[in-house]
């Protein structure tokens, strides 16, 4: 569905030359046409408007003086930057044009005729006054000569005639009466086009390469109306250009003749230009050609010395789509038709329309208006623009006549346009103009030069003004190339121009972002492209910026997948379909968010972009129009999470408004069935740009539940008869699936005749459920209700066997209320509820229930049942602390006995746990002697020395077994100094002082300063490579040296401190981490000590321990900063590129990163705190 226009054209007037042109030719490296007359060869430049060359063959004897000589051909060779020419004498002539030296190669003694050049150059043929066809080499040797004529069929009859490389016959055209001169292989190769005379008309028809029919079109004449002088086709086989001329009749004086350019689609020929000449006078044409290399450029040359130039592009004439009545209109040129179609109300495959307009004269241009899309203008081939208006006027208009959706075909409602006026008008710009386009939200229009230049034209000032367009710098725009598309849009609030050449270059203002750019289409706030990858891009134009765009065009960065979209090979865009919301409903949720597709092949395709449907629907949503969003969602396979996700507020504020827009069962239905926690703006449909934050409704996920509970009130409030399936659908969806209540709801409807034609009855309710419900499952949750009428009802609605269930409910209605409620939910596995109706079955019943309670753990459940001076309670209290004391949990168990009166129980258990706090009430409670609260006592000392509490186990033998003595080297073993002096005086045993006390400092002294070398050797033989021995730990001193090795040993790290190995440097710092750690840790323990040892005069000992500490600590602060230096940059190393680098280089970086520090140890890099403010020194000793 596009049409040629007219980008730009080239004229040359009156050539000052000899002669009258005969023919001419392109030179295509050095742009200048070397034209052919009786006089010689005159080479112009149609740029400069100059001549270059004039070459005399008078002079040189190959044409006669007298102006009767001709040029029958011209052909410019490549490789030889010569050219050849061909006389109707016979000569053949090889031209240097350069030097103006003649060489004749060759001569035919009858004449020549015809002249041509195989495509490569590589063969010559001449067709001779004698009727032969002569084959030559590009040396001009002869390789063969036959007759043209043969015997075969009579004469005066036509016939085609196709020869190979090798002058091989290959094939004859079938017999076709009134077949015309003309002829023209089409370069693709696979047509031959030719023309016919029939009764009431003149066809141009087309063969095979094996002489068969292969199509026609008929020319807009009549019989013997005009001749056919010749035809062309471009260099891509995809125009066919007729030279047509008026044959002479009585009366008429002005003959005229035309070139027409006729198009192929969906295999209907298109007449899209009509160019009209004179016959005589200096208009006349004398030769036309296809340029070799510009598929669209057509050279003419007339009689008067006139060369005219044109360049076609392809374009497609659409309707911008800027209001709000847009029809989404396509208008495609075929000869004196216009033909529209309306894709906003149907789409029509070429070459059928909606309506087409009738112009007296062929059209060669059409254009919609900018602001009024439906509105159109038809420029024709005598230079009449013709205006059409679309209003509601009920007159038809003669000129316009119905296509697809007339009589005959099927009927829409719609506006066709009328005829309104004719008229022109003009504003002189300082340049060629090859392109218009307006901005519909700046009101503002782009006119494009042929040098590339973008003008600015502001059509509302009353001075007409134009200027320079200019970007966001303030710097005039300017295209690298001239661009055959351009539109006008605003970028992230910045006016912009887009252009496409016809190489596929794609301009935003004057920078290239895109060079694989087919087609392009803005509508609203997006831009459409396809690529020559077969992919469709969508992009918001509203938050994009030039950079943006640039880097998804260029794809830099990969198009998500609301973005990109891939297409058939070789498709276009045609149009993109605006919002229209007077339009009915059910083409509005179609047509909101599609655009057209041209294939290759001609026909169109339909497609819903994701990206202009999530836009169009996000637009529905914020309208509160949820039906239209609805149904397009529906449609198009959109989660319909997206209507509540969008806005979650908004949405259940108008629950009720969204229930009546939908107004059907069914659809609230399949709502309900497509929810789900997810949030489909984070996950599925993320929105193009950043908008306001949403406040979550729903902070705990209950999105779910939180719908249904909303939706199902309003629907109770609006009617609840109608809406019955869609309340029980949501019952069902929430998270926990309200069975019970559905059920209920069913059995409510039971017996209830339906007074509504909308309402439902038990059974069309139940027949329902069982589409969403597994039926076993909907059989236990009735039977769980207790009302057998309901198990019975669910059960004839299954497949079940009744062998198998009635018996089972028979036996159940024997039962006893309680146990038979019992057995239920015991069948069901609700244990919990089972436990409840067996408690009330009596005391007969309680091993039944103590077993339920024992083998499902239903202790906790079991006591809240029971009142806790009944011998229930006494009894399962004590089954549950056994149950207790069976998982080791024994201070539970303990605390369960104590409250049930199971003192020794409950002593056990505090014995095994060792709370000798609730050890010792328990034996007050059991009022145990004195000798055996004795031993009890010391088993639990025993227990907490084990547990390295020696202060607690002291005062329970001091307290308890009276054993003061013990208790003081209790303490002394758990370093407890103060208060084993305590002890000490308390009960005024000096004698200990000198018997345990002092030698039991001096001893921890001792391993104090041992520790203090232990370090100095740890951090030696860190610092020499070998392993770590492991943390150092605070434990006291009577912990052997072979329990401390085992646990370091145990805590080894797991990287090595061998020489040579891959993270030594980490290993060397988690080592270095936990020697500070260690000494850190120390400083207590060595206040304590300093304390003790001067109170007994042990002060050389305290002062050598407090400076051997502090040189400690001084080397540590002082070797911190040193330690952990540089690597965060070591960590964080990065391979060395760029120009400079080498291979060595690269491949070491790349080592070097490799050996960087993982994530996960990512700590041992920070150096360790330390606590500044602990005072651990005493101050007696400096």
């Amino acid at each position: 569905m596009r049409n040629l226009k007219l980008h730009q054209t080239l004229e040359f007037r009156d050539i000052q030359a000899p002669g009258k042109p005969q023919c001419f030719c392109l030179r295509a490296e050095q742009g200048t046409v070397l034209i052919g007359s009786e006089r010689g060869l005159t080479e112009v430049d149609p740029v400069k408007k100059e001549v270059k060359t004039e070459i005399s063959l008078v002079a040189e004897g190959f044409l006669p003086e007298d102006g009767s000589g001709c040029i029958v051909g011209i052909q410019d060779l490549l490789d030889q930057e010569s050219v050849c020419v061909a006389t109707a004498s016979g000569d053949v002539i090889v031209c240097n044009v350069s030097t103006q030296q003649l060489e004749c190669v060759g001569n035919v003694a009858s004449g020549i005729s015809v002249m041509s050049w195989s495509p490569d150059q590589e063969l010559l043929l001449l067709a001779t006054a004698q009727q032969t066809l002569i084959m030559m080499t590009r040396d001009y040797e002869v390789i063969t000569e036959q007759q043209i004529h043969q015997d075969d069929f009579g004469e005066g009859a036509r016939k085609i005639r196709v020869w190979n490389r090798e002058f091989a016959l290959q094939s004859t055209s079938e017999s076709v009466p009134g077949l015309g001169p003309s002829l023209a292989w089409k370069p693709s190769g696979s047509l031959i086009a030719s023309t016919q005379d029939k009764p009431n008309q003149q066809d141009v028809v087309f063969f095979e390469k094996n002489g068969l029919l292969h199509g026609y079109f008929t020319l807009p004449f009549l019989k013997d109306e005009v001749k056919v002088n010749d035809l062309l086709w471009n260099a891509d086989s995809s125009v066919l250009a007729v030279w047509l001329e008026d044959l002479p009749k009585e009366g008429s004086s002005t003959l005229k003749s035309y070139v027409q350019l006729w198009t192929v689609g969906n295999y209907h020929w298109y007449l899209k230009q009509s160019l009209p000449f004179s016959t005589t006078g200096k208009n006349q044409i004398v030769s036309l050609l296809w340029d070799p290399v510009t598929p669209g450029r057509l050279h003419v040359l007339c009689q008067g010395w006139r060369y005219l130039c044109c360049d076609w592009h392809w374009t497609t004439d659409r309707s911008s789509g800027n209001s709000a009545d847009d029809l989404a209109n396509v208008a495609v040129i075929d000869g004196n038709k216009v033909l529209v179609t309306v894709f906003q109300r149907t789409v029509t495959p070429p070459p059928m329309c909606t309506y087409r307009l009738l112009i007296p004269h062929p059209v060669n241009q059409v254009m919609f208006s900018a602001h009024l899309g439906n509105d159109l203008a038809v420029l024709d081939a005598s230079n009449q623009i013709s205006v059409y208006k679309c209003d509601d006027k009920p007159d038809m208009d003669s000129t316009v006549k119905l296509g697809a959706v007339g009589g005959t075909g099927f009927k829409v409602p719609l506006r066709t346009p009328h005829l309104e006026k004719r008229y022109s008008s003009s504003v002189t710009v300082d340049g060629v103009v090859i392109g218009l386009c307006c901005c519909s939200k700046t009101k503002s229009s782009a006119v494009q030069l042929a040098d590339g230049q973008v003008l600015k034209y502001l059509w509302e000032s009353p001075s007409s003004a134009v200027e320079p367009w200019k970007n966001s710098e303030g710097r005039p725009v300017r295209f690298a190339r001239p661009c055959t598309q351009m539109e006008a849009a605003a970028i992230g609030g910045e006016e912009c121009v887009l252009g496409l050449t016809d190489r596929c270059r794609f301009f935003i203002n004057d920078t290239e972002v895109a060079s694989n750019i087919t087609s392009f289409a803005v509508c609203d706030d997006f831009l459409l492209v396809t690529t020559h990858s077969h992919t469709c891009q969508c992009f918001s134009l509203s938050g994009a910026s030039l950079k943006m765009l640039q880097a998804g065009l260029c794809g830099s960065q990969v198009p998500s997948g609301e973005i990109l979209r891939k297409v058939e090979r070789g498709s276009r865009i045609v149009t993109v379909v605006p919002q229209d919301t007077k339009l009915i409903l059910q083409f509005l949720l179609i047509k909101e968010a599609l655009f057209c597709f041209e294939m290759p092949r001609g026909n169109l395709e339909v497609v819903h972009h994701r990206a202009l449907v999530l836009a169009q629907i996000r637009k529905w949503l914020d309208k509160l129009m949820f039906k239209e969003a609805f149904e397009c969602m529906r449609k198009l396979r959109i989660n319909l999470n997206l209507i509540h996700d969008h806005n979650p507020k908004v949405f259940l504020e108008n629950v009720e408004t969204f229930i009546k827009q939908i107004d059907s069962v069914n659809h609230l239905n399949l709502f309900f069935t497509e929810l789900k926690e997810e949030d489909v703006t984070k996950t599925m449909y993320p929105p193009p740009v950043t908008k306001s934050v949403q406040v979550s409704t729903n902070p705990d996920g209950k999105k779910v539940d939180l719908i249904c509970d909303a939706m199902r009130v309003a629907m109770e409030t609006i009617n609840p008869r109608k809406f019955c399936l869609s309340i029980l659908t949501s019952h069902v969806k929430k998270t926990t699936p309200e069975l019970d209540i559905v059920l209920q709801k069913v059995h409510e409807l039971q017996g209830k005749i339906p007074f509504e034609p909308e309402s439902v009855s038990a059974e069309e309710a139940l027949k329902y459920l069982l589409l969403l419900v597994d039926v076993n499952e909907l059989f236990n949750h009735s039977l769980g209700t207790y009302d057998f009428d309901l198990v019975l009802m669910v059960a004839e609605k299954s497949q079940k066997d009744p062998k198998e269930y009635l018996p089972f409910l028979n036996t159940l209605k024997k039962m006893e209320t309680n146990y038979q409620r019992f057995t239920i939910d015991k069948y069901l596995k609700r244990y919990e509820k089972a436990l409840g109706h067996l408690s009330k079955c009596g005391p007969e019943y309680f091993t039944e229930c103590l077993n339920l309670i024992k083998d499902k753990n239903l202790y906790k459940e079991a006591l809240k049942l029971y009142r806790p001076d009944s011998p229930q309670y006494q009894a399962v209290s004590v089954a549950y602390g056994e149950h207790l004391v069976q998982e080791h949990l024994y201070e539970p168990a303990g605390l369960v006995f104590a409250r049930c009166g199971a003192h020794e129980k409950a002593l056990e258990a505090f014995l095994a746990c060792g709370s000798w706090q609730q050890a010792l009430c328990m034996a007050a409670q059991l009022q145990m002697a004195k000798d055996k609260v004795a031993g009890l006592a010391r088993t639990l000392a025993g227990k907490l020395v084990e547990q390295r509490k020696h202060s607690e186990a002291a005062t329970v033998l001091e307290q308890y077994a009276q054993d003061y003595e013990e208790a003081v080297l209790l303490l002394l073993e758990g370093s407890a100094w103060e208060e084993a002096l305590r002890l000490v005086y308390k009960y005024d045993r000096v004698d200990i002082i000198e018997t345990s006390v002092k030698p039991s400092i001096l001893e921890d002294h001792e391993v104090a300063h041992g520790r203090e070398t232990d370090l100095f050797s740890e951090t030696s033989s860190i610092r020499s490579g070998s392993e770590m021995s492991g943390r150092y730990s605070h434990s006291n001193s009577r912990i052997s040296a072979r329990s401390s090795k085992n646990r370091r040993k145990a805590e080894r790290k797991k990287h090595s401190l061998k020489e040579g190995s891959p993270l030594e440097g980490l290993a060397l710092l988690e080592a270095l981490s936990e020697v500070v750690q260690s000494i850190e840790k120390l400083k207590d323990e060595v206040h304590a000590i300093l304390k003790v040892l001067f109170l007994f005069e042990f002060e050389e000992q305290a002062r050598e321990l407090q400076r051997a500490f502090e040189s400690t600590l001084q080397l540590m602060g002082t070797a911190l900063p040193d330690i952990w230096t540089l690597t965060g940059q070591q960590s964080s190393a990065t391979p060395v590129l760029g120009p400079s680098s080498t291979v060595n280089s690269i491949m070491a970086s790349y080592q070097q990163q490799k050996t960087c520090v993982p994530v996960l140890d990512a700590w041992a890099c920070l150096p360790p705190k330390i606590d500044q403010r602990s005072q651990w020194k005493l101050s007696l000793l400096e």
